[in-house]
């Protein structure tokens, strides 16, 4: 309602433009920095709003998952590096890509037919996932079951 009135909350005025959809960008197009009122208001709102919904009982296979891979979040962000690494290397072995770059691509040195579209690495990003889950969920009950003081950091 704040944004709609147009007058308080970011230093940058919404306007009508020439398609509803460019009109509709205009109305979300708020300061990031410094952050302005109705930035903060646009992303903290939904934030405590989504952290409410998953802090309900869990009734679902999706919030048992995520569960999962937040009992073992350490154990999960180092194999979805090695895990990553691995797919990305397949897909370029796969579409006969140069994988050489693969070293390379973080400092700056990839070749121009590097990588894949957006569909493909949400693809491959679901794919790790989902190969990481079995591995994640016996170390979340490995540690249940057993109470050593390393196992407490992964």
């Amino acid at each position: 309602m704040l944004r709609a009135l147009n007058f308080y909350g970011d230093p940058s005025r919404w306007a009508a433009q020439k398609s509803t959809l460019f009109t509709v960008l205009s109305f979300l197009n708020v300061t990031k920095y410094p952050s302005s009122l109705l930035f903060l208001l646009m992303t903290l709102g939904p934030s405590l709003l989504a952290l409410w919904w998953f802090e309900r009982p869990v009734r679902n296979a999706i919030g048992r998952a995520l569960i999962i891979f937040g009992r073992v979040p350490l154990f999960f962000y180092v194999l979805q590096w090695y895990t990553a690494h691995l797919i990305g290397l397949g897909l370029h072995l796969a579409a006969g890509k140069p994988t050489g770059s693969l070293l390379n691509a973080p400092l700056g040195g990839a070749s121009a037919n590097f990588g894949f579209g957006l569909g493909v690495t949400y693809l491959a990003w679901i794919a790790g996932t989902l190969l990481l889950y079995p591995l994640c969920r016996w170390f979340a009950g490995l540690k249940a079951r057993r109470r050593d003081w390393w196992l407490s950091y992964l």
